[in-house]
């Protein structure tokens, strides 16, 4: 009988025995929440599938392992990862919906019509630091920015299509 003081929570220890086919029994996977000292295919298998003289036989043929978790690990492991995903979704809506409404609003939309048409549109932000640049009411701390960020843009556009003209060139 296992104490959960003892042992923690009882999902996170188990031993499992793994079973091969013998004689008329199928093969089977047993578990069993024992302690280690008891991780053997006596404890584990239960009901035993076979009668008095092969029950040593069985279990010879049997393999038991102990496994010990963390869930409380794992949980906070998963919590983590979604809500990283989570920020990265978030962060993804807003360079894609909400970046565009703010610049539009914050310089005019007719600048961005303009500067838009200029570059075309597969870039609809690449000149829009020479829009920052002229607005002299944001601080300069967000012109370095929004500048890293123009930056990192033409990269992976030049990235981009450096990668689709050597697709093209291998095809």
């Amino acid at each position: 009988d296992v104490s959960n003081d003892k042992f923690g929570n009882s999902e996170d220890i188990r031993c499992k025995c793994i079973c091969p086919p013998y004689k008329d029994v199928a093969g089977q996977i047993y578990k069993q929440n024992v302690s280690l000292k008891d991780c053997n295919c006596l404890h584990v298998v239960e009901p035993m599938p076979v009668d008095g003289k092969d029950v040593e036989a069985y279990c010879l043929r049997c393999e038991c392992k102990y496994e010990e978790r963390s869930s409380g690990t794992i949980k906070v492991t998963i919590i983590m990862y979604l809500s990283i995903l989570g920020l990265l979704l978030l962060y993804m809506v807003y360079l894609t919906l909400l970046e565009p409404i703010l610049k539009r609003r914050l310089f005019g939309h007719s600048q961005l019509i303009q500067s838009d048409e200029d570059v075309g549109v597969g870039q609809p932000f690449a000149n829009a630091h020479n829009v920052l640049s002229r607005s002299h009411s944001r601080p300069n701390m967000l012109n370095k920015v929004e500048h890293a960020q123009q930056r990192w843009r033409r990269q992976v556009q030049e990235q981009r299509k450096s990668v689709f003209d050597r697709h093209v060139v291998l095809s």
